[in-house]
């Protein structure tokens, strides 16, 4: 965050050249805002800004945060997820308050990419800012938005899910077809149903449930 307090500034030449100094927080105002999709989370010890002798704030807040996000699991597991991380400050108006991003998507997105998990189950493939105006009860208030694509690397899930139930059914229609006699077939087809009870459990527990419609690949 940064913003400027005109009243706060001093000529550097007058202080034995002293252009910035740290502050507490509860020193002078400064930016309340909140996150509006944060269900839980840390709140950060650095509790401190740098004032500069322009009478320009900076503070660095470190947050990590949980955020409650809608998911279209429909072609899981190769599905792109959107998810939203909305900044505001409902205490003062958009005619008091006003937040700006000082970057450009681009170099938030390359800063993003430098602390994103480059081996987890997400690929974080793009980031996008949105600032508009929200209105409560007639008043409008100061609102930015970044809006976070993922795509879920499905290489796990075909390798455990997805090959383990083609191979079950391949051999399913070689027995079905085969010479073996009815009783060979009938064993084997026994055999195969509880394998595939098996991979319907563990696909069960597998399958994200937050979501209004089930994935295909649960439905076949």
């Amino acid at each position: 965050q940064e913003w400027q307090n005109p009243f706060a500034t001093w000529d550097p030449r007058d202080f034995c050249n002293i252009s910035e100094i740290v502050l507490p927080m509860d020193t002078y105002w400064s930016p309340p805002v909140f996150i509006v999709e944060r269900v839980n989370g840390q709140n950060p010890e650095l509790n401190y800004m740098v004032l500069m002798h322009n009478g320009i704030f900076n503070s660095t807040r470190p947050f990590q945060v949980t955020l409650t996000c809608s998911l279209i699991i429909l072609k899981f597991p190769f599905d792109t997820q959107m998810c939203n991380l909305s900044i505001a400050s409902f205490l003062y108006p958009v005619t008091d308050f006003v937040m700006k991003t000082r970057r450009t998507p681009a170099e938030i997105m390359k800063d993003s990419q430098s602390f994103f998990l480059t081996d987890g189950e997400w690929k974080f493939t793009n980031l996008s800012i949105i600032e508009y105006t929200e209105m409560l009860d007639d008043k409008g208030f100061s609102v930015v938005t970044y809006v976070i694509t993922m795509e879920r690397r499905p290489t796990l899930y075909i390798l455990n899910l997805i090959l383990p139930t083609c191979a079950l059914y391949l051999l399913d229609m070689v027995v079905l077809f085969g010479p073996s006699s009815l009783e060979e077939k009938i064993n084997f087809q026994i055999a195969i149903i509880l394998g595939s009870s098996m991979l319907a459990v563990i696909l069960n527990n597998s399958l994200p449930t937050s979501s209004n419609k089930p994935p295909i690949i649960g439905t076949h």
